[in-house]
């Protein structure tokens, strides 16, 4: 705990320190401060859980400054000192709840009892609050959750729990949802943070706010108050929101419509949830209103294509890749222009031309292998457009650089890097596996493979597994337990070997890299 000692006779001071064994009292800090100007300096900075302070002072006596101090740290613990015995000063110190009023000259073990006696007090206050904030916590959800129903069914409820959270709507309150996307969820110690530091803030501008999460997905918040916030004000707010969330990880808000009473607050939010679609058109970390909606949603013809998904697929097989290309771009400036397009039907598009790019692969590269990730998974990675569609462009230039490069490659070449394509994650895949496979014998093949490919097939299988390992180490959501036994390695110490000697880097090393 950290302990203030406030008094203006600086012997006192560096007495008390001396003579008491802090640490045995749980005291692992002490600030000093020679008034109470200075000593509220100190206790804002600081925090203090304990505060010993003298009550006559020079500029501002202990009284006030501890009367100052009491909204800013509620579960702070004050012990007065004092020369003199007056009745209002005792009266004072009870009224603001002191442990103790010790009066000088100080006696050391005097004091050791009031700090602690000070510091069980500072614990119980802090279990009772941490139980207040928990059942207001759970009331706010509960709120904010029925707010969310349509013509809201159960009025009376929600003016009740509007009392017990101490709040007073009428009709002319307004009410402004907001709903925030994550790309992960936050640690809920981050997201209380979070909120309590978004009520300091708009208690300093007289609004008042609820906040729930919808399944774990999605977090929801309404603004409420008398006075709706001017357009200054609501950029503040939006501000404050997008940077203190910035430390969360990458989100997405939409800022529902202004409405008056707390029966129309269903309206602010299905505004929201509507714009929270289009949100997945604009740049990660914006807040997205109606109004900017309107003004970046320009006027443009049909889609480029009726089927996108058949003429990327005629421009991947006609060896004209700039085709592609110009298909790829048209669909961006397209779907960047119109933002008010659903975004599932998007990713469905998306999907079918994914799945067309996989089947140019196999098709043109004589391969049966697949992306080492499902393609629904790449799409549901992608936080924004810009970021499914710059995938989708990156894994199409990959593949037309290898189809580019590609010569004729023997048929039982190709049924050997197809076999272990298939059966790479097994551990006890081995080369009898694939001699049979192609029925030929075990050295023949080895000594077939290697004159084709200037490889071993060792070398090539572990090669493929390695260059697999690559490609999932760059998904944060796999651990590297998990990568090496789907690469074929049941020994994960065996696999951070191999690795490192294929690639350099242990696979830990390798992520970090790759994931900044």
């Amino acid at each position: 705990m950290k302990l203030l000692i406030v008094d203006d006779e600086e012997l006192t001071r560096t007495g008390l320190i001396s003579a008491i064994d802090w640490k045995s009292l749980g005291i692992d800090q002490i600030i000093q401060a020679d008034d109470g100007i200075h000593g509220l300096e100190q206790a804002r900075l600081y925090k203090p859980e304990i505060i010993l302070c003298d009550v006559r002072m020079p500029r501002m006596n202990g009284i006030t400054m501890l009367e100052r101090l009491e909204k800013l740290l509620p579960d702070s613990v004050p012990v007065f000192m004092s020369g003199y015995s007056d009745k209002e000063y005792l009266k004072a110190a009870i009224r603001l709840k002191a442990v103790s009023y010790i009066e000088k000259p100080l006696n050391p073990s005097e004091v050791s009892q009031a700090v602690r006696e000070a510091a069980d007090l500072y614990i119980q206050k802090r279990h009772s609050r941490r139980g207040e904030v928990l059942k207001s916590m759970e009331t706010a959800s509960r709120l904010a959750l029925l707010l969310t129903l349509p013509a809201l069914p159960d009025i009376q409820t929600a003016r009740r729990l509007f009392g017990e959270l101490g709040f007073t709507v009428n009709s002319s309150t307004f009410f402004i949802s907001f709903i925030i996307r994550m790309n992960t969820f936050p640690e809920l110690s981050a997201l209380e943070m979070f909120y309590q530091e978004l009520s300091d803030f708009l208690e300093k501008r007289k609004i008042n706010f609820i906040y729930t999460d919808k399944k774990h997905q999605n977090l929801l918040c309404f603004l409420f108050g008398q006075t709706e916030p001017s357009i200054r004000c609501f950029h503040e707010i939006s501000d404050f929101i997008c940077q203190r969330l910035s430390v969360l990880g990458r989100f997405s808000i939409a800022a529902g419509e202004t409405v008056y009473g707390m029966a129309k607050a269903y309206q602010s939010y299905a505004s929201a949830v509507i714009l929270l679609q289009s949100s997945f058109f604009f740049p990660e970390n914006t807040l997205l209103t109606p109004d900017r909606l309107n003004q970046s949603t320009k006027s443009s013809p049909e889609l480029v294509s009726a089927s996108p998904e058949s003429e990327f697929a005629d421009s991947l097989s006609s060896g004209l890749p700039e085709s592609a290309f110009v298909l790829l771009d048209q669909l961006q400036e397209y779907f960047t222009e119109n933002t008010k397009v659903f975004q599932n039907a998007v990713k469905d598009l998306y999907y079918k031309l994914f799945l067309t790019l996989d089947k140019a692969r196999k098709q043109n590269l004589q391969t049966d292998d697949v992306y080492a990730e499902p393609i629904a998974e790449i799409i549901d990675r992608c936080f924004t457009f810009s970021e499914l569609h710059q995938t989708l462009r990156r894994q199409t230039e990959d593949f037309l650089e290898h189809a580019g490069n590609q010569t004729h490659e023997n048929p039982t070449i190709h049924m050997i890097k197809s076999y272990i394509g298939k059966h790479y994650m097994d551990e006890t895949l081995s080369v009898k596996d694939i001699s049979e496979h192609v029925f030929l014998s075990a050295s023949y093949v080895c000594t077939f493979f290697k004159n084709e490919t200037g490889h071993t097939l060792n070398q090539y299988l572990t090669e493929y597994r390695m260059e697999k390992a690559k490609q999932l180490l760059k998904d944060s959501r796999y651990r590297i337990s998990d990568i090496s036994s789907r690469v074929g390695y049941s020994d994960g110490n065996y696999f951070g070997k191999s690795f490192r000697k294929y690639s350099g880097l242990s696979p830990s090393e390798y992520r970090e890299k790759n994931l900044k």
